[in-house]
């Protein structure tokens, strides 16, 4: 069995790849935070929706949560799409020469993007020594 082929590797593996990719984009907002007209940019992430539907092989919607007892509750459904780049909406500035970049809000992000990749790779160390214990190794 291959460790990469295990759902939740896969799933780790596709998380760090996003959070990388939105690193590159806020790298390209701050190193365009003086360009006259530049539009500051994330990457949005899909809804837990689309990823299910796409893990059991549907179209979307196809796997449709359901309440099963009267105390679920009943959620709400995201329509964004997966590594795509989108004009940021809730700028905070415009400055004079039609710039959106706000440092402090690309900081922010970029440091919000750095921990979420540190909790990734801590899970998935924790979830290679879980298998270095089963085999005896003493992970």
């Amino acid at each position: 069995m291959v460790f990469d082929k295990l759902p939740l590797a896969a799933m780790m593996a596709k998380k760090m790849a996003w959070l990388t990719r939105r690193s590159e984009v806020l790298a390209q907002n701050i190193a365009n935070a003086n360009t006259p007209g530049y539009k500051a940019r994330d990457l949005q992430e899909t809804s837990f929706r689309r990823l299910v539907a796409r893990e059991l092989g549907g179209a979307h919607g196809a796997a449709q949560p359901r309440m099963t007892h009267p105390a679920h509750m009943s959620g709400t459904s995201g329509t964004r799409a997966a590594y795509r780049v989108e004009d940021e909406s809730d700028v905070p500035e415009i400055d004079i020469s039609g710039n959106t970049v706000s440092m402090a809000q690309q900081m922010q992000q970029l440091g919000e993007t750095q921990l979420s990749y540190q909790m990734v790779v801590d899970l998935y160390r924790k979830h290679l020594g879980m298998f270095r214990t089963a085999l005896g190794r003493n992970g």
